[in-house]
Parts: C-alpha cells; sequence; structure tokens
C-alpha cells in the first residue's frame, strides 16, 4: 500500500484523531481541484494518510477543531484566492516583514531590533527543537521514524509530506536514516510546504551541517518539490535547490523540483490571510498536482 506521510509545522494541534481528519480533507480537496478521479481514489485509502502528531508532547497542550472548522469549510468552498487575498498576500507589510527577516537571517545581530514577538516566540520553540532540550528532537524523531522504517521496510511507495519546521524534521529524520540507521530503501517523494530550509538560521542547524560532501546530506530521497506560498513569512527564502544542489552532483537525489512565485494560500480565519497555514497549502491545486501525481504513478489501483 502506498503511503503518504504528513509531518505538522509548530505551534499546538488539535487532538491527532481530530487533526488528521482535518488535514485529510484538505488534501483530497486539493486533489479534487486537479482531478476529480484520483480525489476518489485517493478518498477510498484513507488507510493510506498517517499523521506523525508530535505537538502534543512539545508543547503539552492542544486545540481546539472546533475554532478551525468553520475557516476550513470557508477554504474548502472557495474556488481559490480572491483579490483581497492576493493584495493581502502582496501588501507592504508582509514585504517590509519579509524584507527585515531576511536581513536578521543574513546578519543574525539584526534579529532583536527587527523580529516581532511572533518571530521571537519562533525562534524560541525553533530553538528549543535544535538544541534537543529535555530530549525533545529524539522523541520527535522516533515518531517520524517508528511511520518510516516500517513502510520502507516492506517495500511501499511514500509520500514524505513536511510542513514548516515539520520539513526540518523530515530533513533530520531521513539524514539519521541514511548516517545512522543504514537505510538502504529510498522515500520515493519528499514534499516541503512554508519550508524554513532555505534559511540560513536553520541550515547551520541541520544534521549533517558540520559535514562535508555524502555526510552533509540524507542519500535516501529520489525526488524532492519544494512549494512556498506568496507572503508566507515562514519561507522566506522560497529557494532550496540553490542551496541543496550538492546533492544533484552527489546523485543523492533524482531532481529537486521548485514551485513558488504566484502560488497563494487562500486560508482565512479571525486574524485574516494566514499564507502559512497547513489547511490552506493543502487544499492549493498546485499541491493537490504533486500528489495527485505521485498517487497516480504510485497509490491508484490498476485496473
Amino acid at each position: 500500500m502506498a503511503r503518504i506521510i504528513f509531518v505538522p509545522g509548530k505551534n499546538p494541534k488539535p487532538p491527532p484523531t481530530d487533526h488528521r481528519r482535518a488535514l485529510w480533507r484538505c488534501l483530497v480537496n486539493g486533489v479534487r481541484r486537479v482531478n476529480h478521479d484520483l480525489a476518489d481514489s485517493l478518498e477510498s485509502s484513507a488507510d493510506s494518510f498517517r499523521l506523525v502528531s508530535w505537538n502534543h508532547d512539545f508543547y503539552g497542550e492542544d486545540t481546539r477543531i472546533e475554532d478551525d472548522r468553520p475557516w476550513i469549510e470557508h477554504l474548502l468552498q472557495k474556488h481559490g484566492p480572491t483579490a483581497e487575498d492576493i493584495e493581502d498576500a502582496n501588501s507592504w507589510n508582509k514585504r517590509l516583514t519579509a524584507f527585515s527577516y531576511s536581513l536578521a537571517d543574513r546578519f543574525p545581530w539584526l534579529i532583536n531590533l527587527v523580529a516581532d514577538e511572533a518571530a521571537r516566540s519562533t525562534i524560541r520553540e525553533t530553538h528549543r527543537y535544535f538544541a534537543n532540550l529535555d530530549g525533545a528532537a529524539e522523541r520527535i524523531h522516533e515518531k517520524l521514524l517508528a511511520e518510516l522504517q516500517p513502510a520502507l521496510a516492506s517495500g511501499e511507495p511514500v509520500l514524505l509530506i513536511g510542513h514548516s519546521l515539520g520539513s526540518v524534521i523530515a530533513w533530520n529524520v531521513l539524514w539519521l536514516l541514511t548516517h545512522r540507521e543504514g537505510c538502504r530503501e529510498n522515500v520515493d517523494h519528499l514534499l516541503t510546504l512554508g519550508s524554513p530550509l532555505g534559511m540560513r538560521f536553520v541550515q547551520r542547524r541541520l544534521l549533517g551541517n558540520d559535514h562535508e560532501h555524502l555526510g552533509r546530506y540524507p542519500a535516501c530521497i529520489n525526488h524532492w518539490t519544494n512549494i512556498a506560498a506568496v507572503g508566507d513569512l515562514t519561507a522566506l527564502d522560497e529557494y532550496v535547490h540553490d542551496d541543496f544542489a550538492e546533492m544533484l552532483s552527489l546523485k543523492l537525489v533524482d531532481d529537486i523540483n521548485e514551485k513558488h512565485g504566484r502560488i497563494y494560500n487562500f486560508y482565512r480565519d479571525d486574524d485574516g490571510l494566514n499564507p502559512h497555514r497547513s489547511y490552506g497549502y493543502l487544499a492549493n491545486p498546485v499541491v493537490g498536482q504533486v500528489i495527485a501525481s505521485w498517487w497516480y504513478h504510485h497509490g491508484k489501483p490498476r485496473g
């Protein structure tokens, strides 16, 4: 059975059963926007979708799915970004914030000058993960390994989706699979959404960052697609190809595909447009096309 494994990003999430159901609805909806037949096939194979729910252990709390539900319903009823969504994603406020964050990424001593409370909170949480405080990172890694290793060992094709900090977690676990576990099987496709992997702050802290060449990267990925939405302040540097091009020359990955520029995450809630929200990424037709293509080749029953 083909396996789709989703690693969520930071912040507390709804209880796993509720969160998984909501993510799955959005994912199927994104596929349906590009191919109804494949969406029907996918929807009938809900057991193929696995959620690596690490957030409760990390934060010690859950959020309420009831707070997300009306906004998810609104998202799924939309046909795409509205003129207001596009205007908000390209607002001068977001552009100015993105520019200041990019400066701070290049010159870390500027962080205290340009970062707002949301940015400082993200930095604190990311630091806690990278520092492995109280073994937090190791516990998260073990959760993902527990999903990946049996699937790979059985020869199941795997689509690994990492959103936000979840893409960093996915990267680190793939590095562990290569350099600690000696895994000889490959994840067929790594799909990173709203990822900070293009940022220097993150790259300096990845597992393998103190190694060179083959020791620096995972060697268990066939294909990698990175998708960044306009206005997503977490995916400030939406390009990963230039930072990880050595993987191609070392033949550690077949291809690295970038999709960005005019992609709009049209999720809205009480706070307005949220170009980073995972529900919005999964319901986006650009993401849906990537998943639909993968499912067609690896998951759809042949008849």
